[in-house]
């Protein structure tokens, strides 16, 4: 997941919207959460510690097994106990047209610009005393200082991590929209207790930058909570594990299908690798603009099928991690 700076012209995209199905209940378990960098000395400190050559070494993580002894996670090997491989439905494709079949499946460069090349970005911290990367996406919200990733981008073994920092657009090491500090973390109570894949989704509110907003400044995708499943999806991230290094912006597409083995998690044909959890998942993405409405993010796969990207449901646990993180005071 990882790398530079060049700066570009800001454009502030409209306001995304955030979507609920008719009739679900929009009450969850509070989230769980910890205050990250929340002073300006501690913010400054922060900002000093990601210097180029620490992003640069920064790598995937190994996330733990999350139940039966199988691990499943697009940022370890994973060694699963039990279910069989199977062959994943075909990817299709929507849109503009610019995308190719193989790299809508095996996962190439983003080629189209637009909003999603400045929304998402890369996601740097410390775990157990060493540099880590995911990745993430800048989204609507009240506060306009929203990023959402995975559970494991923000907490895991037990512990919240240090250090956190989302650099959206990232560009072989460009970072041209800055480095945004994280104020607070937040993830569902489910990940919380148990690190259960099911709910692998999280929040960070992040700091203003010279008095702007993260939304000020790179705009925002909106979100939608209890969709219907198996639908077309774009996934977006930062894979950092070989064949990829971090450097750029790679992307996916295909009609997602439920997981037939451990979870209750979505599955999309996908060759990213490790450093890309946490990425985004769009139904509707418009091709041309970039815009599309986030419905997951990328989680897992299992070392028996790689080339298959899992991502949580986002149901009302997802939905109440973004709406506590939306109204926290981003100061």
């Amino acid at each position: 997941m990882h790398r530079r700076l060049v700066l570009l012209p800001v454009v502030m995209l409209c306001a995304g919207s955030v979507l609920f199905s008719a009739g679900q209940a929009q009450a969850a378990p509070r989230p769980a959460q910890r205050t990250a960098a929340d002073t300006t000395s501690e913010q400054r400190a922060v900002l000093q510690y990601w210097t180029p050559q620490r992003m640069e070494a920064a790598q995937p993580l190994d996330t733990p097994s999350p139940r039966r002894n199988i691990r499943m996670t697009l940022d370890g090997p994973g060694e699963p106990t039990q279910g069989t491989p199977w062959a994943a439905p075909p990817a299709t494709r929507q849109g503009a047209g610019i995308l190719t079949q193989a790299a809508a499946t095996a996962g190439s460069v983003w080629p189209g610009g637009g909003a999603v090349a400045r929304t998402t970005g890369r996601v740097f911290f410390t775990h157990q005393g060493r540099t880590a990367s995911c990745s993430g996406s800048a989204v609507t919200s009240a506060n306009r200082s929203v990023v959402i990733t995975a559970g494991h981008c923000v907490k895991l073994d037990g512990a919240f991590h240090s250090n956190w920092v989302f650099v959206p657009g990232y560009n072989a090491g460009n970072r041209p929209f800055g480095t945004w500090v994280a104020t607070r973390l937040l993830t569902t109570q489910q990940w919380n207790a148990s690190e259960d894949v099911n709910f692998d989704v999280a929040a960070a509110v992040v700091a203003p930058l010279g008095g702007r907003t993260l939304v000020d400044v790179v705009g925002g995708q909106g979100l939608a909570f209890n969709q219907a499943r198996r639908q077309q999806m774009h996934a977006f991230g930062f894979p950092a594990a070989a064949p990829f290094d971090g450097s750029r912006l790679i992307f996916c597409s295909g009609r997602v299908f439920d997981d037939r083995v451990m979870t209750r998690d979505q599955g999309m044909t996908c060759g990213m690798t490790g450093g890309s959890s946490g990425g985004p998942w769009f139904q509707n993405f418009n091709e041309s603009t970039g815009l599309g409405t986030q419905n997951s993010v990328n989680s897992f796969t299992y070392n028996f099928a790689p080339n298959v990207m899992f991502g949580p449901y986002f149901g009302t646990e997802a939905q109440a991690v973004y709406q506590a993180a939306q109204s926290t005071n981003a100061l």
